[in-house]
């Protein structure tokens, strides 16, 4: 039986980057990263630069680096209002520790 699923939408200032059901996601809150699963509590929060984690609902994950913004929680969706991200692959974690190199979306 596969895990249950919610909506996340990232979007930042200048447009829609990610909308789909995904299994969890990984957020850099505040006050230290926060997990996100399906009937999650409603929770709005701010987020720092950091790493956004997403596994999407055949189970592969997937990285990005962001550079603050907003993120709000309810029991079927979450919305990251990211001020700034970037695509983060596993042969470019240099590339994606600084907002100004490698791949902006």
């Amino acid at each position: 039986m596969s895990p249950p699923l919610f909506r996340l939408e990232v979007v930042t200032p200048e447009s829609p980057v990610l909308s789909e059901d995904v299994q969890s996601l990984v957020a850099p809150g505040e006050d230290g990263y926060l997990g996100v699963l399906a009937h999650h509590a409603p929770l709005l929060t701010a987020l720092k630069a950091g790493d956004l984690k997403i596994t999407r609902a055949a189970g592969e994950e997937v990285h990005y680096s962001i550079i603050g913004g907003f993120m709000e929680v309810t029991g079927t969706a979450a919305v990251v209002l990211a001020d700034g991200i970037e695509f983060k692959d596993a042969d470019s974690a240099e590339a994606a520790a600084s907002p100004s190199q490698g791949r902006e979306v």
